[in-house]
């Protein structure tokens, strides 16, 4: 008997997902910073379809290969997010009510992990950024359980960074 979604561990198809996820990183290299080519919708999609998390964790540096390039510049002690144990920089801009994010690591599953949470919280707004729960999705995703304690603090550390910029937003306007 089937269930309500077909699981198989069928390489092609992974392959044919893992390979999307290059592409698009490729495309993105030269893209608006703001530009989100993935959104979390299909990010859950395509962690349904995949079933080993040796696929998921490729998919996943994928993702973070997808993020453009983030200047040197920028990559400043402003920026950089406290309580990950990689580096992290995150840069927030306010346009037109909403938030914008600009993200690197220094460690690709951490560049994949701010690749995710872009595609949570870019173009929100403060308010809409305050509703959502990343670290609701990170669990969906099954990430809780597949990442080490730091990454997964790490990924922690990023979620209350991006609302403490948008409390800051808030409180601002």
């Amino acid at each position: 008997m089937l269930g309500r979604k077909q699981h198989c561990h069928n390489p092609g198809k992974t392959f044919a997902l893992i390979a999307n996820a290059l592409r698009i990183s490729k495309q993105s290299r030269n893209r608006n910073p703001f530009d989100t080519t993935m959104n979390i919708a299909e990010i859950r999609d395509d962690f349904a379809f995949l079933d080993d998390w040796e696929d998921k964790y490729r998919y996943v540096i994928e993702l973070g290969k997808s993020l453009p390039e983030m200047p040197e510049a920028v990559k400043t002690e402003a920026n950089k997010v406290r309580g990950c144990v990689s580096q992290v920089w995150l840069q927030t801009t306010r346009s037109d009510g909403s938030l914008h994010f600009t993200g690197d690591s220094d460690a690709m599953i951490v560049r994949g992990l701010v690749a995710i949470l872009l595609a949570i919280y870019q173009d929100r707004t403060p308010k809409e950024i305050l509703e959502t729960d990343a670290r609701e999705v990170f669990r969906d995703l099954g990430l809780k359980d597949h990442l080490t304690p730091q990454r997964s603090n790490g990924f922690a550390s990023m979620v209350d960074r991006i609302q403490s910029d948008a409390h800051a937003a808030l409180a601002a306007s």
